[in-house]
């Protein structure tokens, strides 16, 4: 009980000098405005995805990897364009608004792949930053469903429900190539590298 009030105290304390953040003057007054906002978002999201996977593609070894991520690279396309339909169903000019989110992680995908081997390790690192990708866009996709849903924008919700459980079989489809195949051999590189570190001591 003592431990419980001394965080409650030291959390107390850790924001007594924090500041409300002042809105911009476009800043969104309404879910509606919210809910427009993000969908730009997302929608350049998916734009810079459709740029960034051919680069996955080219550094990933294994077949079923590639495979994966070539039909993603083209779902991936057809969501640029439902992204354009959402918003002419919910009345709006389809307009792309910089992600910094997805930015962020399409430099650490990059960051990923320089920093690896070719072959199973660099193929795990990939399908980390691949999940990592799919997770921001499960849950972007998952939030903007539930506010078109209280909005009342039915064929909006239909179409982001539509992208939502693409990006779900997507991750699905990744783990399982991880640990059907990719984690056990980049595992294997960890023993040969012991192997030969051991091999160049004894010389």
């Amino acid at each position: 009980m003592a431990k419980t009030s001394a965080y409650k105290a030291t959390s107390k304390n850790a924001t007594n000098g924090a500041k409300k953040t002042p809105a911009k003057s476009n800043a969104a007054s309404g879910l509606t405005d919210l809910f427009e906002d993000q969908l730009k978002d997302i929608y350049w999201a998916e734009k810079a995805l459709t740029k960034a996977l051919p680069k996955m593609i080219k550094n990933a070894t294994a077949l079923s990897l590639k495979n994966a991520l070539m039909d993603h690279l083209e779902v991936t396309e057809d969501q640029v364009d439902r992204c354009e339909d959402i918003f002419d169903a919910i009345g709006k000019k389809a307009t792309a608004s910089k992600c910094e989110a997805m930015e962020g992680l399409i430099k650490e995908a990059n960051e990923i792949v320089e920093s690896t081997e070719p072959g199973s390790v660099r193929d795990a690192g990939i399908i980390c930053a691949a999940q990592k990708v799919e997770h921001y866009e499960i849950a972007t996709y998952g939030t903007l469903l539930a506010w078109a849903k209280q909005l009342g924008e039915n064929k909006a919700a239909s179409l982001l429900k539509e992208t939502l459980d693409e990006e779900k079989k997507a991750d699905v489809t990744l783990s399982d190539i991880a640990e059907a195949n990719v984690n056990v051999k980049a595992e294997d590189e960890d023993d040969k590298s012991v192997v030969k570190s051991k091999k160049t001591k004894a010389r």
